[in-house]
C-alpha cells in the first residue's frame, strides 16, 4: 500500500485504520531509521533497540503529532533525541572517558557480523568516532543520508547555518585524521 504523508497521516488518526496504516509507515521507514541510528552506536543490536524504542514511542506519540512536519522528520527528530540519549546514557553508565566509550564502540563493530566494512571503512568510522556526537549526527546525515540542511534544521531545531558550520568542521577533522594517520 502506497500512501503519500498526508493519506498516511489521515490514516493514522482514524482510530480504526490506525494499526494498518502504522504498518505501513514502519515498512517505510524502518530502514532508513535503523541506519541513521546504526551509524551513531555502531552496534546492531543497540540500533535495533533504539529503533524499537523509536517506533514505540511514534506509536504512543501519534495522539500528539500535530502535522507541523513531514512524519519522516517526526520520526529523525524522534530518533536522533533517543539515539542522543542512548549515548549519554552509555557514556555516564560506564564513568568512562569519551575516548573509552568509542574505543568500546569501534571493538563492539569489529566484531559484528554485521558488519562487512574494509579497513577503509574502519578507519573511516574511526575518524568520525572522533567527532563529538552532534557534530558526528551531522555529518552522517549530511554525508551518509543525504539529508538536506533545512530538513537537519527540522530534525535538530539548529539553523541551517550553524549546520554547515558543523558539518564543515566535522569534514575538517576527518580529514586531519586521516593526514595524521598517514604520518604515523
Amino acid at each position: 500500500m502506497n500512501l503519500t504523508d498526508e493519506e498516511l497521516r489521515f490514516q493514522l488518526n482514524q482510530p480504526n485504520k490506525r494499526a494498518e496504516a502504522f504498518s505501513v509507515f514502519f515498512r517505510a521507514y524502518q530502514e532508513r531509521i535503523y541506519w541513521h541510528i546504526r551509524k551513531m552506536v555502531l552496534s546492531h543490536d543497540d540500533a535495533n533497540d533504539i529503533m524499537q524504542n523509536t517506533f514505540m514511542k511514534a506509536w504512543n506519540g501519534l495522539d500528539g503529532f500535530r502535522g507541523d512536519s513531514q512524519l519522516s522528520t517526526w520520526l529523525y527528530k524522534i530518533s536522533t533525541n533517543e539515539t542522543l540519549t542512548f549515548l549519554a546514557n552509555k557514556k555516564m553508565r560506564n564513568h568512562n572517558s569519551i575516548d573509552d566509550v568509542d574505543e568500546g564502540l569501534i571493538q563492539n563493530l569489529k566484531a559484528d557480523t554485521y558488519f562487512d566494512g574494509n579497513d577503509i571503512q574502519l578507519k573511516l568510522q574511526k575518524a568520525i568516532l572522533t567527532l563529538p556526537d552532534k557534530q558526528r549526527l551531522v555529518f552522517n546525515m549530511k554525508y551518509f543520508d543525504t539529508i538536506t540542511y533545512e530538513q537537519m534544521e527540522a530534525v535538530l531545531g539548529t539553523s541551517v547555518g550553524a549546520l554547515k558550520a558543523s558539518y564543515h568542521h566535522a569534514v575538517k577533522k576527518i580529514e586531519k585524521f586521516f593526514a595524521d594517520d598517514e604520518d604515523e
